[in-house]
């Protein structure tokens, strides 16, 4: 039934006029309707990835949305979007509410925005999706990793933004805040690598609250910024876990005691060129319970960074490469702390993922992009936090370097 779905979309969005986005009128507003669908192949030389048995080839790489939006007022803007994925084990075709949101500008210095809102964080967090934006098939895991869609995408709650120019000496300062509630799916990379340690996820998520602070410097085509995030998440399931009568299913809880991410970013565009970099830093510490008492604590300091550069050598042919850097610093106490050896020496490959990216996008026509991606990967940081590498997928355990060949299409209205 997946595989239908897919190429039905696919003839779909192949028949439809690409000229302009689909509109049409509804109480004398107009209403614009925006989609896209994106497929992808992935193969690897050695380790499976991102939970597809991609050592064999796998196309179980497929998103899509489809969103609609009007303006009321001239100040008031309302829309909301759909969103579906299937990726290797992750996702499942279980459509989301991607978001819904009501937009009031009073000034260009200050707006208000509710309901399901994306996260501002970095560059891309909030367009990491809409893969026709991107010069790159998959966006520098180290800082977007897309088994961890929803761990950052978007919350319930509410946003204050503006922009304000400093003067024409010194640029345009932008700014956003928000608050609200994150809801992890429970299809998600991090629900899916616990099932492996048998603990069962009915729910994740919590508060986050946050902003972002962005400068387009008077230096045409360059932009400074920072982000933060900071959370009180906790999760409920079930632990099949050891006792001395066997193995026995109770029900789990767990909070964080910290929780909090800091990213750094840059981006410079001279005509056809555009060069990013963006670094990383996620601090998690959390206490899990079961059994009536606390049987595990992890704390987690996972960093990243990357430097990419892009340039377009045609009208139709676009050229880039990046360097991804990934280490992560872990260790669990509790009773079952020894189900996870501490992650203590980024030099292992255990404990990060240093990723060499060559890419080339073909827009064959304005709506339609191909990608082709090579990817050479030392490491694949496997542990209590996961970072595209799986033991569900790789039973037989894990080797140092992954080489990977990435093809995605895409079609957008």
């Amino acid at each position: 039934m997946p595989g239908r779905i897919v190429i039905a979309c696919l003839v779909f969005f192949a028949t439809l006029p690409f000229s302009r986005a689909q509109e049409f009128k509804l109480f004398h507003r107009t209403v614009q309707v925006h989609g896209w669908l994106s497929q992808g192949f992935v193969y690897t030389d050695r380790n499976n990835w991102l939970t597809m048995n991609t050592s064999s080839g796998s196309g179980a790489m497929t998103d899509m949305g489809l969103n609609v939006s009007t303006r009321i007022t001239d100040h008031l803007r309302v829309g909301a979007q759909v969103y579906d994925r299937n990726l290797g084990q992750l996702g499942q075709w279980h459509p989301s509410l991607d978001w819904a949101v009501a937009d009031y500008r009073f000034k260009s210095w200050f707006g208000v925005r509710g309901g399901k809102v994306k996260t501002v964080l970095g560059l891309y967090n909030d367009t990491q999706d809409q893969d026709f934006l991107h010069t790159f098939a998959l966006l520098p895991q180290s800082v977007y990793p897309i088994d961890l869609r929803d761990t950052t995408i978007a919350h319930v709650g509410g946003d204050i933004y503006g922009s304000t120019p400093l003067s024409a000496r010194f640029g345009v300062l932008s700014y956003t805040a928000f608050a609200g509630h994150r809801s992890d799916s429970i299809h998600s990379g991090y629900e899916y690598l616990t099932s492996a340690y048998n603990l069962y996820y009915s729910r994740y998520g919590g508060l986050q609250y946050g902003g972002d602070l962005r400068w387009n410097s008077p230096l045409k085509g360059l932009l400074i910024g920072a982000s933060r995030i900071n959370g009180e998440v906790s999760g409920k399931g079930t632990f099949a876990g050891p006792t001395d009568e066997g193995v026995v299913v109770t029900p789990e809880s767990d909070r964080s005691r910290v929780d909090w991410t800091n990213q750094f970013y840059g981006q410079y565009i001279a005509g056809n060129l555009q060069v990013d970099g963006e670094y990383r830093r996620f601090v998690h510490d959390e206490e899990f319970m079961a059994i009536g008492q606390t049987v595990l604590t992890t704390a987690t300091d996972a960093r990243g960074w990357y430097l990419s550069g892009a340039y377009r050598l045609i009208k139709r042919l676009t050229l880039g490469a990046y360097y991804s850097h990934y280490t992560v610093h872990s260790v669990a106490g509790g009773p079952y702390g020894p189900m996870f050896p501490a992650q203590t020496d980024s030099n292992l490959p255990a404990n990060h993922i240093y990723d060499k990216v060559v890419a080339a996008r073909f827009d064959i026509q304005k709506f339609w992009n191909v990608k082709v991606e090579g990817h050479f990967m030392d490491g694949y940081a496997g542990g209590s936090y996961p970072e595209g590498f799986y033991p569900q997928v790789n039973p037989l355990g894990f080797q140092p370097n992954t080489n990977a060949l990435v093809i995605r299409t895409g079609f957008n209205f």
